[in-house]
């Protein structure tokens, strides 16, 4: 995982759980602690998605829990420290581990499973909101970071003009879309659902990780699951439908929002690798990142989606 650490544990009783360590500063501890109350409400629904289990500890001092299930331990380290360095506290949960495959998703009856399986989250999602977590918009996932690209340096003098330039085209067309669509549902979602997010076992698609959940429209969760090229995901959007419905209705009006979610996502991708280039994980996995090649890429995209969505 690059924005947490996650550490599969042999226990003394011989059975394994997957503990994951929450990266400092990225969550408050209420809007971790719904993320663990929306996979536990799944759990109960009998939707196969991987919760976080109630915790018990030995040496309170130590470890203390919270939420309502005592699913959210923290660890407070007071080894000491060189002068004025504070306390550091690990906030971490414990979960079964439950691996799984990637999906096959050249098989229809695989994508038609995994619409239903979104559906029936989608069910349990839109019985209420969430009052902590992210809210998917045009302000949180694009203005925002777009800003704060500009004002990082991260862009180089030569390619910043030009990618400003098209990263504001394609975010006002996407506003547009975004205020013609206003009246679709929004409901509490996965958040990332492309195909490393799912894993298959042979009763079916499962989740392991909610750690992106908002609150959005239910498209978000079917678009990353869209192969490239136009006639695959025109087949793809269409076997996924034909699962989802059997379930629960779609809005086709939010059809219209996928190529507006895909720029938001691009531009929240730069700014997240910029905000985590300090952690060594990154430059090692992303080497191509901040280049002047990158930028340059970025902005032939950015016009690309700006096209695509007044085309």
């Amino acid at each position: 995982s690059y924005e947490n650490r996650v550490f599969q544990v042999h226990l003394e009783d011989g059975s394994v759980v997957v503990v994951k360590v929450y990266r400092p500063g990225r969550w408050r501890d209420e809007q971790i602690l719904e993320e663990h109350g929306f996979a536990r409400e799944l759990e109960a629904a009998e939707v196969p998605v991987v919760a976080p289990l109630s915790l018990e500890v030995s040496d309170p001092e130590a470890v203390t829990l919270q939420g309502p299930d005592h699913t959210l331990a923290t660890w407070r380290d007071d080894t000491p420290k060189e002068a004025g360095q504070p306390a550091r506290h690990w906030r971490f949960s414990v979960s079964l581990r439950k691996a799984g495959r990637g999906p096959e998703l050249d098989d229809p009856d695989t994508v038609r499973w995994i619409g239903r399986f979104l559906a029936r989250l989608h069910e349990v999602g839109a019985r209420h909101a969430f009052e902590h977590r992210r809210s998917l918009s045009l302000e949180n996932l694009g203005a925002l970071p777009r800003q704060w690209l500009l004002d990082s340096g991260h862009i180089g003098p030569a390619e910043r003009a030009a990618w400003a330039d098209a990263s504001e085209r394609a975010l006002a067309a996407a506003a547009e879309v975004f205020e013609r669509r206003a009246g679709v549902a929004r409901l509490r979602l996965h958040g990332d659902a492309h195909p490393g997010n799912i894993l298959w076992r042979p009763e079916g698609p499962h989740v392991v990780d909610l750690d992106d959940a908002c609150q959005g429209p239910a498209v978000q969760d079917l678009w990353m699951l869209l192969p490239g090229d136009e006639d695959g995901r025109a087949r793809q959007l269409r076997l996924l439908l034909e699962g989802y419905e059997t379930v629960r209705d779609f809005d086709d009006r939010e059809l219209a929002l996928i190529e507006p979610l895909r720029t938001l996502r691009m531009i929240h991708h730069s700014a997240w690798l910029a905000q985590r280039w300090d952690d060594p994980a990154f430059p090692l996995a992303f080497p191509h990142f901040g280049t002047a090649a990158y930028w340059s890429e970025q902005t032939a995209l950015l016009r690309e989606q700006a096209a695509a969505i007044t085309g």
